[in-house]
């Protein structure tokens, strides 16, 4: 006797099955809002942290490379090539909405690119992280080292000023020497002063900066799942809501990015 070796259908069932397809699409959105309201206050948290750590101290400001701003274009151009997709997709046209999140794909890769070579410039002027030997031996890593600023080609009020209460600091090229900006003779130099205090709370820039780097690979990730839907037909044109999911995930983190830019090169 034969016996029948084909598998049973599976009875797995989909936690949306039988939920009326307004409720689903509530639902969904309404998780991806949690999601984004977390990132929001473990973001308030370590910049209100890194504010208060500097209060007092002197802080250095960045001029922004032009890769940077390339880079905000790209995110700009992303974004609008995620709300072509939806759309096209709404008027049940796969073909374009395939193409529009390849744009969308391409454009974010281009974001990523051009991010990595706006730290890369700024680490050729002594500005952004640099590696220090510290006495033990050890690597440490500095946001803006005084040290290594001095030791570089970056310019002052070119490149880069810093300032303590809102008031830039005086700086002689010639002996690389700061001084504090109420002193217009250049008698007393504050130079030691200000690289042992600059950038105190350094470490939750690069909490901001790492964490804003793996929400952004999750944003690639789930781009590309919902690409290969789309392309399989479980995304059609009475069902976008995951694609409406993405995009309110990919716009809040090109928000955010913007944010940081702002914080980073403006504000900070």
């Amino acid at each position: 006797m034969i016996k029948n070796t084909t598998p049973a259908p599976s009875t797995r069932r989909d936690v949306f099955d039988g939920v009326e397809p307004a409720v689903r699409e509530r639902t969904k959105k309404m998780l991806m809002y949690f999601i984004i309201f977390a990132v929001v206050m473990l973001f308030a948290g370590f910049t209100s942290a890194y504010i208060v750590s500097n209060m007092g101290q002197y802080w250095v400001n960045i001029e922004p490379t032009s890769a940077f701003w390339v880079s905000n274009v790209l995110l700009v151009l992303s974004s609008i090539g995620l709300w072509w997709a939806i759309r096209s997709m709404r008027e049940n046209h796969k073909q374009r909405a395939v193409l529009a999140l390849a744009f969308t794909l391409i454009s974010g890769i281009g974001f990523t690119i051009s991010q990595a070579e706006g730290w890369r410039t700024l680490a050729d002027m002594g500005l952004g992280w640099t590696t220090t030997d510290h006495e033990s031996g050890m690597e440490a890593y500095r946001w803006n080292s005084i040290e290594s600023l001095l030791e570089s080609d970056a310019i002052y009020g070119q490149d880069y000023t810093i300032s303590r209460g809102g008031e830039p600091l005086l700086f002689d090229a010639s002996k690389k020497e700061f001084y504090a900006s109420n002193d217009a003779l250049m008698v007393r130099p504050i130079t030691r002063d200000v690289a042992r205090t600059s950038n105190s709370g350094a470490s939750y820039l690069w909490i901001l900066i790492a964490v804003h780097i793996l929400h952004l690979t999750f944003g690639f990730i789930y781009l590309v799942i919902n690409g290969i839907r789309v392309v399989q037909g479980t995304i059609h044109a009475k069902d976008v809501v995951q694609l409406e999911s993405l995009s309110i995930y990919w716009h809040f983190m090109g928000a955010l990015w913007l944010y940081l830019f702002v914080f980073l090169f403006f504000l900070h």
